[in-house]
């Protein structure tokens, strides 16, 4: 058995999905725990996660899922991390091969595997042919195909909470800044849905702006 794996899920109302997500996590054969960041929510996500064995934090006012992702990260014990989406599905004994693929590069600091998008069952004709998705599976950061050192955010830090959705660019120059390496693994660890109301399409334009802002930072501007 491996060490203990911390699986970080920051969510607002996923009691629409949530439950396929952890039903596919509690599948693998690992140490592991569950930390769920109730940010805010209003529906039963809470509850569907007690169902779970889940460590639960609990937001009552939603503070966005970059200050989820900090506030968990305190409360992880394991000596890996790997951040999750609620809607998200995990590929069958991938976290275990995430593991050992980490594990046989001492000098990388995470693995990053990659991820396959899919219609979500309850998306109408209409809102498919609405929504592209990616064909081919690609790489992601901060997706169920990432596994981290815990060991990271002791030398880089935690994430910048400036930011609403722009923290991959900043983590990652962070990690470069610091030489720290990221190892790609040509499998696909999970599976990405898509559905009407992702955050990386309603906080499209507010991402924008904060890839800008940190950019301009980075230049000095």
């Amino acid at each position: 058995m491996c060490p203990l794996i911390s699986i970080i899920i920051p969510v607002k109302n996923g009691a629409n999905y949530i439950k396929q997500a952890l039903e596919a996590i509690h599948r693998q054969n690992v140490n592991k725990e569950i930390i769920i960041v109730d940010d805010g929510s209003t529906d039963d996500t809470a509850d569907i996660a007690r169902n779970y064995d889940c460590t639960i934090i609990k937001n009552e006012i939603s503070q966005g899922p970059v200050k989820a992702k900090n506030v968990a990260l305190q409360f992880a014990k394991g000596d890996y991390i790997m951040f999750h989406d609620h809607d998200d599905i995990m590929e069958p004994d991938i976290l275990y091969e995430l593991f050992r693929k980490l594990e046989e590069n001492t000098d990388v600091s995470a693995v990053m595997a990659k991820v396959r998008d899919f219609y979500s069952p309850d998306l109408s004709e209409e809102e498919r042919t609405r929504t592209q998705i990616k064909k081919e599976p690609y790489y992601g950061l901060f997706t169920g195909a990432v596994l981290i050192r815990k060991s990271v955010f002791e030398k880089i830090g935690l994430f910048n909470e400036s930011v609403t959705a722009g923290e991959i660019i900043d983590w990652q120059s962070k990690m470069y800044a610091n030489h720290l390496k990221i190892k790609k693994l040509d499998f696909v660890a999970t599976n990405r849905r898509i559905h009407s109301s992702n955050f990386g399409k309603t906080q499209q334009k507010t991402e924008f702006k904060d890839y800008a802002a940190l950019l301009r930072a980075k230049l000095g501007k």
